[in-house]
């Protein structure tokens, strides 16, 4: 009797367990009833009503539980991720750093960096962790535009480590720190680590080009094209904390160090005053956006991906939700932050289990 209890009860755990840890095969599995699950139908409605009218957005999902609940739009099409590419590269670091290959205290110096610019002593100091965290100290042009270094501080005015400014410099230069110290190619680590563990329906090697102005600076920018559902996993193996199935594909430690605080959303608007106006406080961890200082209970600990036009991955660990979208950018249209906060915070208002 007693052995029978035991197997009862390690079966529910076990069914627990599975039911919360699931993941999709080639396929997403859609939610035969969100509305059971606490996602109501006309907030739902409404929501859709919201992206179509007042968004560019060409692509959402919402992931809750490892199942689609909502989705709007192409989820196929590959096109650009703008700035999300950065979180990308974060999650690429993590199999390096645990393994020893990269150490995140060498410096410029120590790694022999050289930019068309000479650094100055102080900068020579930075190490690929002032990079990832955008806290370099490094002032200098990147090969392309779309940062807040026009809002940058007099070069050597402030010592590495001890200032954020959001610089497409920082992130090219790790792209190419991440290559020298590894030996492999940005695009190649994205198969082996992501694409295939992740089983991603749509990735295209052939769209994946580094692009940027190498007469600026000698390091380009490792831009990525994904579609809006491959997107969606990448939220979901950082919701399941680097795990995919019975693989941990990311070392746990380094999912956590990526979504760890380095900058408060307070020193972030001192820096970067237009931060104020984006309706969401962020702060910033390892080239992910950490959301802060907000009372909703569904925001508590979330985090994202962030790219220009309007491409996002938000994770909300509280509720076991992902959201994804883009806005292709070969329609020459563009989401404001402002918007994009705005859809960050609506998809969840949809959510409210009782």
């Amino acid at each position: 009797m007693r052995i029978s209890l035991i197997l009862f009860v390690s079966s529910i755990l076990l069914s627990c367990s599975s039911e919360a840890q699931i993941y999709p095969d080639i396929n997403w599995a859609t939610h035969q009833n969100p509305v059971e699950a606490g996602w109501g139908d006309a907030d739902s409605r409404t929501f859709t009503r919201y992206i179509i009218d007042s968004t560019y957005i060409t692509g959402l999902v919402i992931i809750h539980k490892g199942q689609v609940v909502l989705e709007f739009g192409d989820l196929e099409e590959n096109s650009y991720i703008a700035s999300c590419r950065k979180s990308v590269l974060a999650i690429l670091y993590g199999k390096y750093v645990e393994n020893g290959v990269i150490d995140l205290d060498k410096s410029l110096k120590e790694l022999k960096i050289e930019d068309h610019t000479p650094f100055l002593e102080l900068e020579q100091s930075a190490t690929i962790k002032d990079l990832i965290s955008a806290r370099s100290g490094v002032f200098l042009p990147g090969s392309n535009g779309g940062d807040f270094r026009r809002l940058a501080p007099e070069r050597g005015s402030v010592k590495p480590g001890s200032y954020w400014l959001y610089s497409n410099w920082d992130f090219n230069l790790a792209g190419y720190i991440f290559e020298q110290e590894t030996n492999r190619n940005i695009y190649d680590e994205i198969e082996a680590q992501l694409v295939e563990p992740l089983e991603m329906q749509d990735w295209d090697r052939s769209l994946q080009i580094k692009n940027g102005n190498l007469e600026v600076s000698k390091f380009p920018a490792y831009h990525i094209w994904l579609s809006t559902r491959d997107m969606a996993r990448l939220g979901l193996l950082m919701l399941r904390k680097g795990k995919w199935k019975e693989k941990q594909v990311v070392p746990q430690n380094w999912v956590e160090e990526m979504i760890t605080q380095r900058t408060s959303h307070l020193e972030a608007q001192k820096n970067a005053p237009v931060l104020k106006e984006d309706g969401l406080d962020l702060g910033y961890g390892y080239m992910w956006w950490l959301i802060e200082n907000t009372e909703d209970s569904r925001l508590k600990n979330a985090y994202s991906a962030q790219g220009a036009l309007g491409q996002n991955i938000t994770v909300y660990p509280e509720i076991d939700v992902v959201l994804a979208f883009k806005t292709k950018s070969d329609y020459r249209r563009r989401n404001s932050i402002q918007t994009q906060m705005n859809v960050i915070r609506k998809a969840v208002e949809i959510y409210n289990p009782n």
